[in-house]
């Protein structure tokens, strides 16, 4: 007789799945073999095709997504220079300005995308504002027009954060192909990873000559420093594994696509819960899959949904329980500020795997689990 198994026997579906195969290894491997294992030809070759794949003119290798986000603002601020800030996302969009010197002005997000919200981004300019701190989100899109168009009418420079957007574009356009500077990590979670690490691209070149510069303590040639700097080099191990994985993000993409529209289909019309959603023009890229609970639509809340989600073996997130003006580091000068939308979010979002290594059954089971769930089925 086969007897069916309990949620609590099933296989746990995990909220992401980090994938290094023999490639990986191999080329790892290789480059320890060569005894080169400091930052080389291998990064360079990350690099330029890095640069290649995004449509920039350069893009500069570095340690971390965060590392990548402390540079770029070294490059551009000045003591005291305002950096407008969306609050609903990872700490590191601000912190990065606060060590760069400047001063991050919390603006409230879109409901539908999560991404900056231009009208109350442009109420909080001041005579100080330096730049903006777009993010692409879950990797959507910002509103990229938009906030070109804002930063041409106030003489601001932009950082993007593409940390969650490879593969991300708009209008046909790499996210990663945008001025001033766009900023990636490889963290193991993100759509491609070096295991740590992160990229700078720009289509500036004294901005990548700087960017070079910070990166290595300001060392023009060695021992001559012209440049207050950093140690913020990445490895050529680490650029191995990255160049193999560059060779399979495509692939990646569209199963992390396919897998999203197959979610879309099973989640499609239950009461209370919004799926994610995407401006005209951009092809999402899926770094998360981040629903929206309406807990009186829906009749549960949010953390219930997880904590029932979690009782059947399949693993979620919140991205993120707490906006910035709200993070204990960040509230006794920002806490008071109302950014409603952020404060909601925090409360309502939910992300569901959507990684390449789910097979159709889990997916099915996501979504069947989700569905039962809300409807109160058992």
């Amino acid at each position: 007789m086969v007897t069916k198994q309990s949620p609590q026997e099933e296989k746990v579906i995990p909220i992401a799945q980090v994938r290094f195969d023999s490639g990986e290894i191999d080329a790892a491997v290789a480059v320890l073999r060569s005894g080169n294992v400091r930052q080389g030809k291998v990064t360079r070759e990350l690099e330029e095709r890095f640069a290649a794949m995004v449509g920039a003119r350069h893009a500069v290798a570095v340690s971390s997504g965060t590392a990548a986000l402390h540079l770029a603002w070294l490059a551009l601020l000045e003591p005291g220079d305002e950096v407008l800030v969306p609050a609903f996302t990872f700490i590191a969009t601000a912190s990065t300005v606060v060590f760069a010197g400047g001063r991050p002005i919390f603006c409230d997000v879109d409901p539908a995308t999560a991404t900056l919200d231009l009208e109350d981004a442009a109420r909080r300019l001041t005579p100080r504002t330096r730049a903006i701190a777009p993010v692409h989100l879950y990797g959507g899109a910002c509103d990229v027009d938009g906030i070109q168009r804002l930063a041409r009418e106030h003489g601001l420079r932009i950082v993007w954060d593409a940390a969650q957007a490879h593969g991300t574009s708009v209008n046909g356009r790499d996210v990663g192909s945008f001025a001033d500077m766009v900023c990636y990590s490889f963290y193991p979670t993100k759509n491609m990873t070096t295991g740590e690490g992160g990229m700078i691209t720009t289509n500036d070149d004294a901005l990548a000559e700087r960017l070079r510069l910070l990166r290595s303590h300001g060392q023009e040639r060695k021992y001559e420093h012209t440049l207050l700097g950093l140690n913020y080099r990445l490895t050529d191990v680490q650029a191995a594994i990255g160049l193999v994985q560059l060779d399979q993000l495509p692939g990646w993409l569209e199963q992390r696509r396919a897998n999203a529209r197959r979610l879309d289909a099973l989640l499609a019309g239950l009461p209370g819960i919004t799926t994610p959603t995407s401006l005209p023009g951009v092809e999402h890229s899926y770094h998360q899959y981040t629903i929206q609970i309406d807990a009186a639509a829906a009749g549960i809340t949010r953390d219930d949904l997880q904590a029932a989600l979690a009782a059947r073996g399949i693993q979620s997130a919140v991205h993120y329980p707490r906006p910035l003006h709200r993070q204990p580091v960040f509230a006794p000068e920002h806490g008071a500020t109302s950014l409603p939308v952020s404060e909601r979010l925090a409360e309502s979002v939910l992300s569901l795997p959507v990684h390449p290594a789910l097979t159709e059954d889990d997916l099915e089971r996501i979504g069947a689990s989700v569905r039962s769930i809300v409807l109160g089925e058992a």
